[in-house]
């Protein structure tokens, strides 16, 4: 009978990680548009005009003040997730890219295709909860 042996592996080639990278790269780039967009938005309800009568003032007021913190939260998000896709191209350059830093095994690289600046695998994500 022949012995078939499986070996694993331990990280991904150099070309999936330009893969990676180059994918990353685009995601920055459009995080970082977002982030913009974000940043100026905010900056224009914080400059808006005082154009309205008395009454419908305050009932605008509460509005604004309302949508300019979801814009402050969304853009808190957007550069967390700057920083988690930055911190993926560190570690595509110091070769720790795609290894689940709880189970120390690859992670699938369809997973790292939709979400490519994880850390976990999914079998470690679950194990979590």
């Amino acid at each position: 009978m022949m012995k078939v042996e499986v070996i694993e592996k331990l990280r991904y080639s150099d070309a999936d990680l330009k893969e990676f990278e180059e994918l990353i790269t685009g995601k920055l780039a459009q995080a970082r548009r977002d982030l913009q967009h974000l940043k100026d938005s905010i900056t224009r309800k914080s400059t808006g005009s005082d154009d309205n009568v008395s009454g419908l003032k305050s009932l605008e007021d509460g509005a604004d003040a309302l949508e300019k913190e979801q814009l402050n939260q969304q853009a808190a998000r957007t550069q967390r997730y700057i920083m988690q896709l930055e911190n993926a191209r560190i570690r595509i350059k110091n070769g720790t890219y795609g290894i689940c830093i709880d189970t120390g095994k690859l992670i699938p690289k369809e997973r790292l295709l939709i979400v490519p600046h994880t850390q976990h695998s999914i079998e470690a994500k679950k194990n979590k909860r």
